[in-house]
């Protein structure tokens, strides 16, 4: 089975579940540490000549971080292509299982076992918190409707205040963000990088939880650490 993976998270839940499946993946897949496949470009420009050239029996991709026209044209040339779909941590667990299933692991993996026993025996959250999550600035954008990483915070307490949006990832002026009055700013490290001296200087007098993107929007082996490492995270912020 030679695989290509467009998504970072599939490409680190495919290197660890089934070693040597993986020939290519994009610049932005950097989970597993020194991963030694081809690069095929980014998430959202993938090089198809390189894609068709490593031949590979499937395209592992997901209907958000992929663009439908570049993954037509791998269907043209004859490539089976694989789109995911993840919205919520129960999803996930079932597109991984897929994912896995159709690069040919047969054993369901460890990691996948611990990171569904981790959500599922999690302590429901004692009190709730309110939160924007600023994904990218210039122009800020936030986590609005329906997102896999807004059901990560719910499930640890955390109600980000655009849930209910009519966008996925609505474009709200700072002005409008410092007026919801949010108990905590968080602001993950991608898709844009938010640093302790680039973000929460926007929002004065607001803790910020500066958390790992990888543990809120990757879907993968870092979902089993994900609950706690975000957890710390948030409580570090309301210090």
């Amino acid at each position: 089975m030679r695989v290509v993976s467009l998504v970072p998270s599939l490409t680190e839940a495919v290197a660890v579940s089934a070693p040597g499946a993986l020939v290519g993946a994009t610049d932005w897949c950097s989970h597993p540490v020194g991963l030694d496949v081809t690069r095929v470009g980014g998430t959202k420009n993938p090089k198809a000549d390189r894609i068709v050239a490593l031949a590979p029996d499937l395209v592992i991709a997901n209907e958000e971080e992929n663009r439908a026209p570049d993954l037509d044209a791998l269907r043209r040339a004859g490539i089976e292509v694989l789109v995911t779909e993840v919205r919520d941590v129960p999803q996930a667990f079932r597109e991984l299982a897929r994912v896995l299933g159709a690069c040919g692991v047969r054993a369901r993996p460890r990691w996948l076992d611990e990171a569904e026993r981790t959500w599922s025996s999690w302590p429901a959250p004692d009190h709730r918190t309110t939160a924007v999550v600023p994904i990218w600035r210039r122009p800020w954008m936030v986590l609005g409707r329906d997102t896999f990483a807004g059901d990560v915070l719910a499930r640890l307490g955390v109600d980000h205040l655009y849930a209910a949006h009519e966008d996925r990832y609505p474009r709200i002026p700072l002005d409008d963000l410092l007026a919801a009055a949010p108990d905590v700013v968080v602001l993950p490290d991608e898709p844009y990088r938010f640093t302790a001296d680039d973000g929460p200087e926007a929002f004065p007098g607001l803790p910020c939880a500066l958390v790992s993107g990888r543990h809120l929007t990757w879907y993968g082996p870092s979902l089993a650490e994900a609950p706690r490492v975000l957890s710390e995270a948030l409580r570090a912020a309301r210090r």
